[in-house]
This record gives C-alpha cells, sequence and structure tokens, in this order.
C-alpha cells in the first residue's frame, strides 16, 4: 500500500468505539504520546496551536471521576436537578478506560475564536486517526462537566478558555473494526465553475 493509500485508508477506517467496546487492556503510553504528538500537527491560523490537553492515566483517571462527579452532585443540588443515576455514570466511566484526554483550547485573540475551535477539532481528528491505525478505539464526548465554567481550573484553562470535551480511550473487546455508514459525497458538494 502506498503512502496515499494508507493516508485514505486511515481515514476512512476511523470510528467510534464507546467504552461499552473496551477490553480494560491497558493502552500502551508511546502510542497515547504519539497521537499527542500528532495532534501537534494540526493546521492552526497565525500558529497559535491553541489545542490544550491534560492525560488522565492509572489513579488520574480515579481524580478525575471524583472531581467530574463531585461538580456535577455540588451544582445540581443547587438547581435541584440531582440524578443518582448521573452521578455514578460520571464515577464510573472514567475507570472504564485506559487514558481520557482532556480536550481544551487556549484562547488567543489575534484570531477569531472559531478558528481557534476548528483548529482544536482537526488536532483531535489527528489523535483520533492515530489510535485507529494503531488498532485503539477512542471517542470524543462533550458529556459530563464539559460546558461547567467551574470546571475549567481543574484542567488548566482560564475563563476566556473554553473545555471541549474528552476523549475516551481504551482497547476494543473485539479485533472486527466497525463498518464505516456515510452517505455519497455527491449529496453534499456543489461545485461552481
Amino acid at each position: 500500500m502506498n503512502r496515499v493509500e494508507a493516508v485514505n485508508e486511515a481515514i476512512k477506517n476511523r470510528r467510534a468505539i464507546y467504552t461499552s467496546m473496551f477490553s480494560g487492556k491497558r493502552v500502551d503510553d508511546q502510542i497515547i504520546n504519539q497521537m499527542l504528538e500528532n495532534a501537534n500537527w494540526a493546521p492552526t491560523h497565525k500558529l497559535t496551536e491553541p489545542w490544550r490537553f491534560v492525560v488522565f492515566k492509572g489513579a488520574g483517571l480515579q481524580k478525575l471521576a471524583d472531581f467530574q462527579s463531585e461538580l456535577y452532585q455540588s451544582k445540581s443540588e443547587k438547581e435541584g436537578t440531582f440524578n443518582p443515576t448521573q452521578y455514578e455514570k460520571l464515577q464510573s466511566k472514567p475507570l472504564e478506560c485506559s487514558h481520557i484526554i482532556a480536550i481544551g483550547m487556549k484562547r488567543h485573540q489575534v484570531v477569531p475564536e472559531v478558528e481557534e475551535v476548528c483548529a482544536v477539532a482537526a488536532a483531535v481528528q489527528n489523535m483520533w486517526i492515530t489510535a485507529s491505525s494503531y488498532g485503539v478505539g477512542c471517542y470524543w464526548s462533550t458529556g459530563g462537566v464539559t460546558f461547567y465554567e467551574e470546571a475549567k481550573p481543574f484542567f488548566g484553562l482560564d475563563n476566556e478558555d473554553k473545555l471541549l470535551g474528552f476523549l475516551f480511550i481504551g482497547m476494543p473487546k473485539s479485533d472486527k473494526w466497525p463498518e464505516g455508514r456515510r452517505k455519497s459525497i455527491q449529496d453534499k458538494v456543489t461545485i461552481v465553475e
């Protein structure tokens, strides 16, 4: 397979592999490091490199679980919306993973915010394609405490920055990779000559 075919295949084989599909086996830290290195090569306007990542592994997964479940409980009890099932999910889901990468965006005033969000999304796509290429499962979630302003300091983010979710990472239970489903690109493109 030549380089072009390899790239095309890597992009087409990227899949969301959810925690219910994780085996409990640990992902090698070298793969995580390669994912992060490839994220760093995402396009970035004016070279702001807005992506910021916090990697949770080992005992760090419990720290994340405790932080997000306690923040959820505190906030939701004040609002009268506490749900014990949601609390338990926030407490248990991180422990189903090998690693979790919190995805942050450091705000730079020199470019529009949407460009910074797009740059971080491109960085996450680079990580995701890298993970899939190694046979590592992952998915990007904006659940949990993603949109809680109070969560930002825990992830090293300032008020003007954004927490854009979490990349949940684990080894799949099965060697069988899920099939992709996409409608034809022809239905989504207009060509003007």
